[in-house]
This record gives C-alpha cells, sequence and structure tokens, in this order.
C-alpha cells in the first residue's frame, strides 16, 4: 500500500438489521483527495442466501443508519460538504431522504422511540450570540468567554461551556407526504390570507417540518440515549453533581415524557448517583426493564482512571443500587463501542484482548461467553430477529460485514477487496521475554526478499491501548517503502488486565521503556532479515513521549519522528484538556515526581535527529508541547524540524483531512528517506 492508495480505506459503521432479520444496512465511508473529506453512503445487505450489497442512498456523508422499530422507516445523519451532520429519514426501502433536524452544531447521537413516531437525538447548542447564531458577527468579534471551571475545552470540540450537548425529541417526518412548497414574497394585504407555514422552514427544514422539543436544559452536558420499553421516559448520561469539575464520575438521568405538555420543563430524576464512583459511556433499556451501561470505575476520589477495563453493569431503576456483571480483571469492554440487547434480553458488547477486539454476549445473571474468533477487531454490532452482526476489521480489511452465526462469523461484504490488491504485507506475531521474564507480546512486519531491511520501530499512543490485529495505513506504507516494522503492548498498554496496564501509574518511563526496547532486541534475533544497524523509532501521544524518553536514555536509534506528544508535564497539566486528571493520576501529584518523568527535562541529552509532527488545534496534547520540546532540540544543536499541520487536532493521523493525512505519510517518508535510507549510502572511503 502507498500512500496515495488511502481512498481505498473503506470503514464501514455499526451495522442495523431490520426487524423482519432479513437484511442489514451499514455505512460506508473512505477518504477522497478531490473533495478533501470523508465520503460515503448507506448500503443495504441480504442476510438470507447470497449477500449482495447494494448502495441504498447518494449522499455526500451518510452514517449512523438505524431502522425504525416497526421496520418502516431508517434514520441517517447526513453531512453535506462544510456542513455539519443532521438527523434524517427515508422509507426502509429506499427513496428520497427528508431531513429532519437543522441543529447549528450538528446532530451527534439519535435513537428512535418505540412507536416509531418520534426520535430522540443529542446536538450541541452554541449560547447566543456565539457560533455562527448572529449573521455576520464573525468569532473573533464576539465578547470573552469568561472562564471559571477547569474543564472548558476538549479536542476536536473546541470551547465547551458556550456549546453544552442536550438531548431533543422530535416528530419523524413522513417521507410519503407531498413536499411543501416554499412561499415566496407577496405584498402586505395578500400575506393577510396566506396560510402560516411552520417556522422550522426558515432554519433549514423543509417547509411544513415539525419542530424539535428540548428535553434537558442546563449548564451540562449529554451523552447516551436510551428509551423506556413503552416509550414513556428516556435515559441519559451527565454529570450534574457539585464536584462534577474535579472528577471523572457521571450519573445516569431518567427523563419521564409528558406528551400532554409539550412546553413542560421536564425534571430529570437520577437512576444511578455518582456516588457510585463510576464514569458511565453507553447505556440501553433491557426488555425486563433495568438498565444496563458500560463503565469504569474511577477510585474512591473519582479521578483514577489508569488502566481502568470498562465493564457491564445492571440497575433497577427504582433502586439504583449497580450490579457489576463482568470482572475487569478478565474483560475490558470497550466504552466506545454501544450496546446491543438480543431477542432472549443478554447485552452485546466487545471486549479488547492481546491486540484482537471480540464480541462478547453476557447475560443479565452475569455468564459472558466470546462469540468471534480469529484475528479480528470487532467495530460495532446489532442483534434483532434471533441474527446477530458485526462489523470487524483485520489484516486484510479496513472494514466489512459479518453475520455471527454459532460456529463461525460468516463474511457478508467485500468492501476492501481494492485495498488488498495493493499487496497488502502480513504482520507475524512475536512474543518476547522482557529482561525480567515478562511475555511482551507484538508484532513484525516485513518486506518481501531477504533484507537485511531497516527497521521503524512504531510505539502506540493511550498508553491503556493496544496495536491490534487490524490494517495499519502507516505500517503499510512504511512496509510498501522498504522499511520493516515493529509494535509492541508494552506493559502499560489494554488488553492484558488492568495489572498490565497500571503497573506504570506515576512510573512513566520504567517498564514501558525496557518492555520496548527488550521487544526490540528479541525481534532482531528473531528475524534474521532485519538490520541491526539502522534503527527508526517513531511514536504518536504517549508513544511519542515514550520515543522522545527512549532517545534522551538510548542512542542507539539513527533518527526518530515524534508526534502529537505528551511531552512536558507541567505545561500540559494547564493546557490539556484532560491535562489535571491525566497528569496528576499517570504521574503523581508531586512536582518532584512528575519532573523525573518528564522528557523535557531530558532533552539536552538527546542527539538523534527528530521530527516533530503536530496540529494547530491539538487540544489534547496542544501545541506548545512540541515547540519547547523542539526550540531546545534546536537550541542544543540537535537535527530537528517542526511540522505543524493548520487546522487538525489530535486526531490527524485517523481523522484529519485526506490531503493532510497524504501529506503527513509524505513528510514521514522522505524523514525515513534522508536519515534512514532504504539502501544505505555508500562509503565514500571505500
Amino acid at each position: 500500500m502507498k500512500a496515495s492508495d488511502l481512498p481505498l480505506l473503506k470503514s464501514v459503521s455499526d451495522p442495523t438489521i431490520h426487524p423482519d432479520g432479513g437484511r442489514a444496512v451499514v455505512s460506508v465511508i473512505r477518504p477522497e483527495f478531490s473533495a478533501d473529506d470523508y465520503v460515503g453512503q448507506l448500503w443495504t445487505v441480504s442476510l438470507q442466501g447470497k449477500p449482495q450489497p447494494r448502495l441504498l442512498t447518494r449522499g455526500h456523508r451518510d452514517t449512523a443508519p438505524r431502522f425504525s422499530p416497526d421496520g418502516r422507516l431508517l434514520a441517517f445523519l447526513r453531512s453535506s460538504p462544510g456542513a455539519p451532520a443532521q438527523l434524517h429519514v427515508v422509507a426502509a426501502t429506499g427513496g428520497e431522504p427528508v431531513q429532519a433536524t437543522a441543529e447549528v452544531l450538528g446532530v451527534t447521537d439519535f435513537r428512535w422511540r418505540p412507536d416509531s413516531a418520534a426520535l430522540a437525538y443529542i446536538a450541541r447548542v452554541p449560547d447566543p450570540g456565539r457560533l455562527g447564531t448572529v449573521p455576520g458577527l464573525a468569532a473573533e468579534a464576539e465578547p470573552p468567554r469568561i472562564i471559571t471551571t477547569l474543564h472548558y475545552r476538549a479536542n476536536g470540540i473546541g470551547y465547551t461551556t458556550d456549546r453544552r450537548a442536550h438531548v431533543f425529541l422530535v416528530p419523524v417526518p413522513d417521507p410519503w407526504a407531498e413536499p411543501v412548497p416554499g412561499a415566496v414574497p407577496s405584498t402586505p394585504e395578500a400575506a393577510e390570507d396566506a396560510p402560516t407555514l411552520a417556522s422550522p422552514g426558515d432554519c433549514g427544514l423543509p417547509p411544513g417540518a415539525a419542530s424539535s422539543r428540548r428535553l434537558t436544559m442546563g449548564d451540562f452536558d449529554h451523552a447516551g440515549i436510551a428509551f423506556s420499553p413503552d416509550g414513556t421516559a428516556l435515559l441519559t448520561i451527565s454529570a450534574r453533581h457539585p464536584g462534577r469539575d474535579e472528577d471523572l464520575r457521571s450519573e445516569l438521568l431518567l427523563i419521564t415524557l409528558d406528551p400532554a405538555d409539550a412546553d413542560a420543563q421536564l425534571p430529570a430524576r437520577t437512576v444511578l448517583s455518582w456516588t457510585a464512583n463510576l464514569s458511565i459511556a453507553q447505556v440501553d433499556w433491557a426488555a425486563d426493564g433495568s438498565v444496563v451501561f458500560l463503565a469504569q470505575a474511577v477510585g474512591v476520589d473519582g479521578r483514577d482512571f489508569v488502566a481502568r477495563s470498562g465493564s457491564l453493569y445492571r440497575v433497577d431503576p427504582g433502586r439504583g443500587e449497580p450490579v457489576r456483571l463482568t470482572d475487569p480483571d478478565e474483560y475490558d469492554l470497550d466504552s466506545g463501542t454501544a450496546l446491543s440487547l438480543t431477542q432472549d434480553g443478554a447485552v452485546l458488547a466487545v471486549n479488547r484482548t492481546r491486540g484482537r477486539v471480540q464480541l462478547v454476549r453476557t447475560t443479565l445473571d452475569g455468564a459472558t461467553a466470546t462469540l468471534t474468533g480469529n484475528d479480528v477487531v470487532v467495530t460495532g454490532h446489532d442483534a434483532r430477529a434471533g441474527r446477530i452482526v458485526a462489523t470487524y476489521q483485520d489484516a486484510l480489511t479496513e472494514g466489512d460485514l459479518a453475520l455471527v452465526e454459532p460456529v463461525r462469523a460468516r463474511r457478508l461484504t467485500d468492501f476492501s477487496a481494492a485495498l488488498r490488491e495493493t499487496m497488502l504485507a502480513s504482520p507475524r506475531e512475536l512474543t518476547v521475554p522482557a529482561a525480567d521474564g515478562y511475555p511482551v507480546h507484538g508484532w513484525v512486519t516485513t518486506p518481501p526478499g531477504p533484507g537485511p531491511h531497516p527497521v521503524v520501530l512504531i510505539i502506540h499512543g493511550g498508553p491503556f491501548a493496544q496495536v491490534t490485529v487490524a490494517i495499519s495505513d502507516e505500517t503499510q506504507v512504511l512496509v510498501d517503502a522498504g522499511y520493516a516494522v515493529l509494535a509492541c503492548n508494552p506493559r502499560g498498554s489494554a488488553g492484558y488486565g488492568q495489572a498490565h496496564g497500571r503497573v506504570i501509574r506515576r512510573r512513566l518511563g520504567t517498564v514501558d521503556r525496557s518492555d520496548v526496547l527488550d521487544f526490540l532486541a528479541g525481534a532482531l534475533a528473531d528475524t534474521p532479515q532485519l538490520d541491526a544497524a539502522r534503527l527508526g523509532l517513531m511514536g504518536g501521544s504517549y508513544g511519542g513521549f515514550l520515543a522522545a524518553w527512549l532517545t534522551a536514555h538510548d542512542q542507539r536509534f539513527t533518527a526518530a519522528i515524534v508526534e502529537r506528544a505528551f511531552l512536558d508535564p507541567e505545561t500540559f497539566l494547564g493546557t490539556s484538556d484532560v491535562g489535571d486528571f491525566f497528569v496528576e493520576e499517570y504521574l503523581g501529584t508531586s512536582r518532584a515526581l512528575r519532573t523525573s518523568q518528564s522528557p523535557q527535562e531530558l532533552v539536552d541529552r538527546v542527539s538523534t535527529p527528530t521530527l516533530l509532527i503536530h496540529s494547530e488545534q491539538d487540544l489534547r496534547c496542544p501545541l506548545s508541547q512540541a515547540e519547547r520540546y523542539y526550540s531546545a532540540l534546536k537550541r542544543g544543536g540537535v537535527a530537528a524540524e517542526l511540522a505543524i499541520f493548520p487546522g487538525e487536532d489530535h486526531e490527524l493521523s485517523r481523522g484529519g483531512t485526506p490531503r493532510h493525512r497524504l501529506q503527513r505519510l509524505e513528510l514521514i517518508l522522505d524523514w525515513w528517506d534522508r536519515y534512514l535510507p532504504v539502501r544505505p549510502v555508500p562509503d565514500a572511503r571505500r
């Protein structure tokens, strides 16, 4: 795979199964250089006989499909070029979609009410006078923001205190209804006799469309939606307790809907209090009336999030005492993936384990079984009418749909056929004993031929994340250029239990550093195609931290790339969107202890040529992290360069604009070609 092949990376959304169980719908999205955007549509896939995937919509970017409970309609999010996503509804068989929302900042999530007559959704609401609410008022002309909280920005969003995420309810538009024509200007006399059209037609909705009803108020964010089985109540996740600015706790709130008074303020009742010391991520309502949700324990002070596995919980809305259904030392359920409920009442979630992400099924009494096997990363799932489907990645696909059956999962699509034609390299799994005997697990990916090949050691971010068996565009591009790539999951990573992840708490750069170097040594000894004299090092975020830390302690690397990195704990503490709790929980509350784990404090030891890659709008690891480190390298006489990508945030390598992603890969290849050429430069003395 070459950098120019990025448009072949087709990602597949969470699937939705039609209530009759006959077919599923997914969104297939790809980066497109010509539009410099992510484009894609909805596809329908038969679950009976031959799958025969078929295009269902033709929007610029159509995502997040969900069939209505009665099976007549399909709702999804549609984004137009330069515009945020809005909720649309189309007949389940296809046709012309009808727009249901016109939120200034777009819609981020939604769910169907059980009667299929309404949709609840979440949207950020800008304060009056901000973010385009006053035509012609530029952002730089707005009044100052008065900040009184510790948490007031989020990477990928920006300021949050003036754009809180709230819950709305909107009637479902009728896609079969005759369209209402827009009104034209008329004389005052004619206007007196003209029928009054619904006001939403003035804010981006079709004329005659129904208005949304806002269900939540206040200076709080909300996430997640789940209707009660009878549709009279709605669950959401928020943090409204007094100490919410200083901890990571959240609450489950219940909103009882009153159809008799659409304008009434709806008080939210607490179903699960912040005193449970949980950070809640996903929620659903089980058929027996109990509530199931994914959450991480955050300790008695509400801040200890380090390497805490996600677990499945159950709570009775009338009692409020949560019961944990899965063991966090055995299962690490990914809180970023929604739950599904099976026909018999069990709960589906995904479990991170040893570089894989498997679909697991948990009954309401806590019995858990793994439903998928092999080398896959499950990215989404749905269950309906006795069927289970899952979207997944592996070494040969960026995203496909499979029907999960008792014996095996049966692949239904092949959206990565063109990608495979680029001759993808297959990683080889390897476990190396560290110096203290601890097993370090990872992968070696080599170009064809006997070598010896120059080696690039890549360190993942997190730290509580994992290198997986799924395709890595970065690895594939490097291997295509002639580099062998090593990647491992040292202590501190996810997928190997909480003890594995928590061992580096307040001791970053200790066993994680030695694990990475021991894996490198073991791979070099195990793989004769690798050239031990030509070594490069790169990493992003926490991986950038460890790359910088290694070059301060070890001189074996010819060059390094430090990307979107966490480099200076003290400035991170006051500038990152996660700075206060990340620094203190991972590095410690003592300034002396934090300084002892700071790459910035050791930059004068670095002599390795270093390329720093950073994004201008990165709020997770702010640009100042790279700027201070780069300045110190230059003052120390180190060959260093700083590449700053405008308009991008912390997600550049995964979700940046397609052209910037291409330029990033080209920068990386150019750097390695200069300092770690595939063909060594001949020695002029010979």
